[in-house]
């Protein structure tokens, strides 16, 4: 077995074995607490330009099959773990999470204390690191500080595309969406019409949408200066509703400022509480920013979650205009889809503002 080193920025250098593909990779290294649903870390989206380090100590014991992927083009850059399973064994099993990596280009180290390497990364705050071989010299440097629209401009489509439906029509801004958005969307039989980061305004409403949806995605929200500028110009015209990415968007959009945590939020045990029904909710989360409260005061907007852990913002909503957001996934995947009721929340929201805009036109 081949020897693999993932070099951390601040000197720290820890030796485990290869798995997966032989490439050497590099990225910022982040930890995710889940017990389960590592296929899904590893397709979705938001997890462009990451390292993920997973803390449960045995990865790859169901395999990977095809009906938990979160995008077609899995985008992780490598994944370290404790130990590797090479022998899965679920039912729904069709490859290992070995081959899928090998087939994907994904490296990954196995044999790694990632407690340790998690409690490193905890106090110092997250580290960019390289994945190399031993034998190898340490790769360039050229894409560590890759900026977030890059990131995101490699995670959304190129070109809209509709999944007809005979409910409300609903276009979807791709910054990277997981697909159990859209499944949660065809649930409800929407109409929806998904359409590229950098699609405009006007692009946009001459679909005649009765809402939009800003997905997830990777990297930091104040460098998508154009979908910004975009949600701006949306704002007041059609019902609008923030995951993620999207929500970060909404609230600089509304006029908020972000910030980054010192440690990302990435699992699915992250407590939530919803200020409005006094109830919370175990989320799961991927992401690295929050909004400043301080900055919501010069804004319309208003706090509707907040975190248990560190208390951060984790739900917004406008008070003049039909549009919400919240920070974790709604969907879940892996994890609790105990809040999905959030779509239903959205589709309500926009049958009230059809009714308004009806009583308004009468008026």
């Amino acid at each position: 077995m081949h020897k693999r080193q993932i070099v951390l920025e601040d000197g720290t250098t820890l030796t485990g074995t290869a798995f997966g593909s032989m490439n050497p990779s590099e990225g910022e290294v982040i930890f995710n607490t889940s017990m389960t649903g590592y296929q899904e870390v590893l397709s979705d989206p938001s997890y462009n330009g990451n390292i993920v380090v997973m803390t449960y100590p045995s990865i790859g014991s169901y395999g990977i099959n095809r009906d938990d992927f979160e995008s077609i083009t899995p985008f992780v850059k490598g994944m370290i773990v404790k130990e590797v399973v090479m022998e899965p064994s679920n039912f729904r099993t069709e490859e290992t999470i070995d081959s899928y990596m090998k087939q994907h280009g994904i490296p990954g180290i196995a044999g790694i204390d990632t407690r340790m390497l998690a409690r490193i990364l905890r106090e110092k705050g997250t580290l960019k690191g390289r994945i190399i071989t031993v034998e190898d010299d340490e790769v360039s440097q050229h894409t560590m500080d890759e900026p977030s629209d890059v990131l995101v401009r490699e995670t959304s489509i190129t070109k809209a595309y509709i999944v007809p439906g005979e409910g409300k029509r609903i276009v979807v801004i791709d910054l990277g969406m997981k697909q159990s958005i859209l499944h949660e969307l065809m649930e409800r039989h929407s109409d929806v019409t998904v359409v590229p980061y950098d699609y405009t305004a006007e692009k946009i409403l001459a679909t005649k949408p009765d809402g939009i949806l800003i997905s997830n995605g990777p990297g930091n929200p104040i460098d998508l200066h154009q979908t910004i500028v975009t949600v701006q110009s949306l704002l007041g015209k059609v019902t609008i509703f923030g995951i993620g990415l999207g929500h970060q968007l909404f609230a600089l959009a509304s006029g908020a400022k972000m910030a980054k945590l010192h440690v990302g939020n990435y699992g699915t045990n992250y407590p939530v509480k919803d200020l409005q029904t006094d109830r919370t909710w175990i989320t799961t989360q991927s992401r690295h920013f929050y909004v400043e409260e301080a900055s919501l005061h010069s804004t319309s907007l208003t706090i509707t979650h907040r975190s248990l852990n560190d208390q951060t913002i984790e739900g917004l909503c406008h008070t003049e205009y039909p549009a919400f957001s919240v920070q974790f996934n709604p969907e879940g995947a892996p994890g609790s889809n105990e809040t999905n009721f959030l779509f239903d929340q959205f589709i309500e929201l926009m049958e009230e503002h059809t009714l308004k805009n009806g009583a308004d036109d009468h008026a």
